[in-house]
Parts: C-alpha cells; structure tokens; sequence
C-alpha cells in the first residue's frame, strides 16, 4: 500500500514542528540553582546570591537584584557572571535585617534570548 502525499504531508510538518520546538526550548536560559534558594531561610550573614543557569549567559544583559520588603535595593554592586562559568551569576548583598526578600533576576542567553523571573526568601 502507497502511503498518501497528505500523509507524508502532514508527517513532514509535525518532525517541522517539532524540531522547531526543540530549538526553541534549548535557546533560553533557566535557573538551575539557586543560593539562598526559593522559600529558603537564611542568616543575617547571607553574603550574596547566586544563580546557576542551564545556558550560558551575555553578561552585559543579564542581572541580579535583591529587594527587602519594602522594595529597597540591597544588592552592594552590580550582579556579574563569572568569566570561568558563563552560566553563574552573582550579586553581593547589603548588611541583611531579619525580613523577606525578593530576588529578580534576567537571564540572557548567548544567542540573545531572554528570560526573567523572581522568587523571594527570608533572613531569620
């Protein structure tokens, strides 16, 4: 039996699709780590953090900020991705008061994709 142009069509354009996907998928960075994590609790004496990614990063468009409750900027710097690592980024952090804190972070991939996100943790 003959398979029929619609259907070799239509098998064409879903692997089309697919791999379509596939690329699209892998062309944007994610956190794969995070330090403190998300939910966590932590000490006064939290430093810094850091997020790991899936993908490398361009350092001139990606960053890191921490805010405390009340929206106040407690990063000491600017964020940067480490020269070794192009998926870890890093930001230091202000004298820490007990409190929640939120994290947002933008994540540029070398191909110029871009990602963002937030989650939040707290300094007991």
């Amino acid at each position: 039996m003959k398979p029929s142009l619609i259907s070799l069509s239509a098998r064409a354009c879903a692997a089309a699709l697919l791999l379509t996907f596939a690329q699209w998928a892998s062309a944007h960075a994610y956190p794969k780590q995070q330090t403190p994590g998300a939910g966590a609790s932590v000490g006064a004496d939290t430093k810094q953090v850091s997020i790991e990614f899936d993908d490398t990063l361009e350092p001139a468009f990606s960053s890191l900020k921490v805010a405390d409750a009340a929206g106040k900027d407690v990063t000491n710097g600017k964020s940067s991705v480490d020269a070794n690592d192009k998926k870890h980024m890093t930001v230091a952090l202000q004298a820490l008061q007990p409190g929640a804190y939120t994290v947002s972070w933008v994540a540029v991939a070398a191909d110029g994709h871009r990602t963002q996100g937030h989650y939040a943790f707290n300094v007991k």
